[in-house]
């Protein structure tokens, strides 16, 4: 079943033509140019499985977007794109929470194949909350640190 992608990048060629080959394969994609835009579509759509998130970028950048995105959607999955090869802030996204990191060019197979076991850690995820929350007998406490067991993990 194909997923839905965000694509965030200021370079909006970039991400237009990525999103245009996507949608070739099958999978919706919807483009936006910061991250704030990034974070209020969030807020409003929670149709979005995969965010592939530029790290550069002016204002806020991919670091803080998805320090930010983590702690509101926690089960939306990042996937981060950068032209550099900063090894540094990939290791630093994937703390905050990042699935994997590619660099730009990124082959189309290859951030396909990231985004489809990304999806796949989402859905076991949700599979499992969803078992803890029907639960009965836990306590209200024993179910949120299992729950936060969940998403850390």
């Amino acid at each position: 079943m194909p997923f839905t992608f965000l694509l965030v990048d200021d370079e909006p060629e970039l991400i237009e033509t990525l999103a245009q080959r996507l949608r070739h394969r099958g999978y919706e994609a919807h483009c936006l140019f910061s991250g704030k835009e990034a974070l209020k579509r969030l807020e409003d759509d929670h149709s979005i499985d995969i965010v592939v998130l530029d790290i550069r970028m002016p204002e806020y950048d991919g670091v803080e977007t998805v320090k930010e995105l983590k702690k509101k959607h926690p089960l939306v999955e990042v996937i981060m794109l950068t032209g550099y090869a900063d090894v540094q802030s990939a290791v630093e996204t994937i703390q905050y929470g990042a699935f994997d990191y590619l660099t730009k060019p990124c082959d189309i197979d290859l951030l396909i194949s990231k985004a489809e076991k990304a999806y796949s850690r989402k859905k076991e995820r949700e599979a499992r909350i969803f078992d803890i929350r029907t639960k009965p007998y836990i306590t209200k406490q024993e179910r949120d640190a299992m729950i936060s067991g969940v998403l850390k993990g």
